[in-house]
């Protein structure tokens, strides 16, 4: 396993809380359950949309979109996750805009706690 961390660099081209996980040989499903996560929606075929609460309510949770990302070995995939903290649910209706966080040091061990999580 390998993971990329984000930075708004331009040579990675990711953002700050992207990071790449490589050779997951299982699905989606099994990824979700395995990083603590429920998948809300898929975006697309291949763009998933999950959280994690914090509490027994619905915010503040963890936010993360996960897709495929490059191309992996045999039966394995490589995988993209952009994560943020929703804080609170959307002002407005209608509208997608939240408190999030996209950085800190809540955001940052979330992502370390994932990526341990595939350490080989």
């Amino acid at each position: 396993m390998t993971s990329l961390r984000g930075g708004r660099n331009r040579r990675s081209n990711l953002n700050i809380m992207d990071f790449i996980i490589k050779d997951i040989k299982e699905n989606i499903n099994w990824l979700a359950r395995e990083i603590g996560y429920i998948i809300l929606e898929a975006k697309s075929p291949n763009e998933y949309n999950m959280v994690r609460k914090l509490t027994g309510d619905n915010y503040p949770r963890f936010h993360i979109y996960v897709k495929p990302f490059g191309r992996a070995q045999g039966t394995a995939n490589n995988y993209l996750f952009n994560l943020h903290l929703d804080q609170k649910q959307p002002s407005y209706a209608g509208t997608h805009a939240h408190a999030g966080e996209y950085e800190g040091p809540v955001v940052q061990d979330e992502a370390d706690r994932i990526i341990e999580l595939f350490k080989k």
